[in-house]
């Protein structure tokens, strides 16, 4: 579902006051235009207590974030909307950035072998429960979830009648 708020993802970082974009932020930058992973910085999330910033995240088309560390709640609420957060280290999160500046770069994940490559042989595998890794490979929210016991709330109602 459409929330139109990815407009306004980082949106006093990547405009002025008079709504100009600010050419030094990266997301301004054209080649990142069509990127599906975000790679951040500490903490990311800090701050972002509601489920806005990762609809924001989303909305504005990113699948995957991939920081050194994130506020719980923020994570959380990432895989609640559909987005895989990563954690990696700190050295990992610069290494893609640089790498991140070349027009050539490519960098892939892999949900289910949890491994994210990319096409100069960088390799970092990472950790998700399962829970949130199934609903994340079947694009399961919470409710969904709750859709997959259909079958036996249903038996279960018609029990009880």
């Amino acid at each position: 579902m459409r929330r139109f708020i990815g407009q306004f993802l980082f949106y006093h970082w990547r405009f002025d006051d008079n709504g100009n974009p600010r050419p030094e932020f990266p997301l301004n930058d054209a080649k990142y235009k069509d990127a599906s992973i975000l790679v951040a910085g500490e903490n990311f999330g800090c701050g972002s207590s509601r489920e806005h910033a990762p609809w924001a995240v989303q909305d504005y088309g990113f699948r995957v974030i991939i920081a050194p560390s994130y506020a719980d709640i923020f994570k959380n609420n990432c895989v609640k909307n559909g987005i895989l957060a990563i954690q990696a280290s700190e050295e990992q999160v610069q290494a893609i950035m640089k790498k991140a500046e070349s027009e050539t770069y490519e960098l892939t994940v892999n949900l289910e072998d949890q491994v994210v490559t990319d096409n100069e042989g960088f390799e970092l595998t990472f950790d998700i429960a399962p829970y949130p890794k199934e609903m994340l490979l079947n694009g399961w929210d919470e409710i969904g979830v709750t859709l997959t016991y259909e079958d036996k709330i249903k038996e279960y109602e018609f029990s009880k009648k």
